[in-house]
């Protein structure tokens, strides 16, 4: 008998290879993926993106680099992203939760 590992378990595994530019550390190192909420029938993913700072110049491009971490995982089948501590968290909700970014 193999031990799989679980949607959840695989989509951390691959959130943990997304570095931060600015620091060089990994985004769940960072605190920045909160709230990871695996559907492990439907593939339906939801979690929260935490900026690490008010201003992040990077946020944009750190939530793309997340959304599309989480899209590569076999098995998901959508993805709900809040933005939240962020000086545009709802422009960014918004944009990031688009089916084209």
């Amino acid at each position: 008998m193999t031990l799989e590992a679980t949607l959840r378990e695989r989509i951390l595994m691959r959130l943990a290879q997304v570095i931060d530019p600015e620091t060089g550390v990994n985004v769940l190192q960072m605190r920045l993926v909160e709230d990871l909420d695996v559907n492990e029938e439907t593939g339906e993913v939801r979690y929260t993106f935490r900026p690490s700072s008010y201003l992040c110049p990077l946020a944009h491009s750190l939530a793309v680099d997340i959304k599309h971490a989480v899209a590569e995982m076999p098995g998901v089948t959508a993805q709900h992203i809040t933005v939240t501590g962020y000086v545009k968290a709802e422009e960014l909700t918004a944009i990031i939760n688009q089916d084209n970014v």
